[in-house]
């Protein structure tokens, strides 16, 4: 049994504007330069859910390359500390070895159980450039000063975590912040040294602000060719909202993490869409379909999914939403769709309006079960005359 809410009069000219998307140049599709980019990959603040999860499991699997080659050659590096560190540092170095043959195998081990956690694949890749810092420091003051000369095996090591900044998909925060810690690390080695504002010192300070300058721009665009590619396969390229197999895959994500959680369906549907791509144009129609994505970013809350099902099909997916916030979130659709004054390149109005069936999903209910019951309730507005939202009652 199923009601329907009928359209109310007098409703609000929406705000959103028909303007035809500018062309963007080519130069700009390759490099992804442009204010836009630069706050995408400046702080995560702006990365949905889906992608920080994808993001970290690009930096899983580079922690887990750089870690094991480190763990594996950290012992070979304790022949070269017999070689060359004085008796007196040794009782120092090698339990700072063993630390960092600690600390590594914490990150290999940290990394290899973050997949599908926010914050563990980041904490493994502090800990790749942190214990190996911590234990240069460690290596400097156990070395008289007479005797830095000694640790010419050792100097690079700040120099190699800068660059290996740029291995991993870091924000320029993330990344800014562990260079500036690099740069303090290296003044503390020269002032230990004695070459501290000497031109040894400052051509060493050059060398690594170098370093930081190229690891800072190679995460400008390895995080944004990250996104750029992870945009295009996961996401609609006309209406910028998840495709089909997206939003099953955070479907199944949800349910992981959440299993226990029940959440609400929409099934939008545009109503006589072959009649609008008939008398206004494919191209009309295009904006149409941009114009259904860009009002429903803003409409569906920032814990729910939006996608493009398949054609001038959407659905909407709001976790831990009752049947009135439902009913609710699907009239506010179906309303501002209906405000739309939209004219055609010939500068004809056209009328648009779409039908909604909405379904409650249960916490033990396949994805598929509660979306035939979204579709049924569709087709049951649409049989009502369309431009209706039809749900449970």
């Amino acid at each position: 049994m199923s009601s329907h809410l009928p359209p109310p009069s007098g409703t609000p000219q929406d705000p959103f504007a028909s303007k035809p998307a500018k062309p963007v140049a080519l130069f700009r599709q390759i490099v992804m330069l442009g204010p836009s980019t630069l706050a995408d990959t400046l702080h995560s603040g702006r990365h949905s859910r889906d992608f920080t999860l994808a993001r970290n499991d690009y930096l899983r699997s580079s922690v887990l390359v750089t870690g094991i080659l480190f763990l594996l050659l950290t012992p070979l590096w304790l022949l070269v500390d017999y070689w060359l560190l004085p008796r007196a540092a040794l009782t120092h170095v090698v339990p700072g070895r063993l630390f960092l043959m600690a600390g590594l195998a914490a990150a290999v081990l940290l990394a290899c159980r973050s997949r599908g956690h926010y914050w563990q694949a980041r904490v493994a890749a502090g800990l790749l450039i942190g214990v190996p810092a911590a234990f240069y420091a460690l290596t400097l003051l156990s070395v008289p000063p007479g005797q830095m000369h000694l640790l010419l095996g050792y100097r690079f090591i700040p120099f190699l975590l800068m660059a290996l900044l740029a291995i991993f998909p870091l924000t320029l925060t993330e990344s800014l912040v562990a260079a500036m810690a690099l740069v303090l690390l290296e003044s503390l080695a020269q002032q230990h040294e004695g070459i501290w504002l000497t031109l040894e010192g400052w051509q060493g300070l050059w060398l690594l602000l170098a370093l930081m300058a190229i690891s800072l721009t190679a995460n400008y665009f390895h995080l944004g060719l990250l996104l750029r590619l992870y945009r295009q396969a996961t996401h609609d390229s006309l209406t910028g909202l998840l495709n089909r197999r997206a939003l099953r895959q955070m479907i199944q994500t949800l349910r992981r993490r959440h299993p226990d959680q029940s959440a609400g369906l929409l099934m939008i549907d545009i109503d006589h869409f072959k009649h609008i791509n008939d008398t206004h144009g494919h191209a009309f129609g295009d904006r149409v379909l941009r114009h259904l994505g860009t009002l429903l970013r803003n409409v569906v809350p920032s814990n729910g999914l939006a996608a493009r099902y398949g054609g001038e099909e959407f659905v909407v997916v709001l976790p831990q939403t009752s049947s009135t916030a439902l009913a609710t979130i699907a009239e506010t659709i179906r309303r501002r769709v209906a405000a739309l004054h939209l004219l055609d390149y010939d500068g004809e109005a056209a009328q648009l309006t779409v039908s909604v069936g909405a379904a409650p999903w249960r916490a033990n209910e396949s994805f598929d079960s509660a979306l035939q019951r979204a579709d049924a309730h569709l087709y049951e507005a649409k049989r009502g005359g369309r431009n209706l939202v039809a749900l449970a009652s």
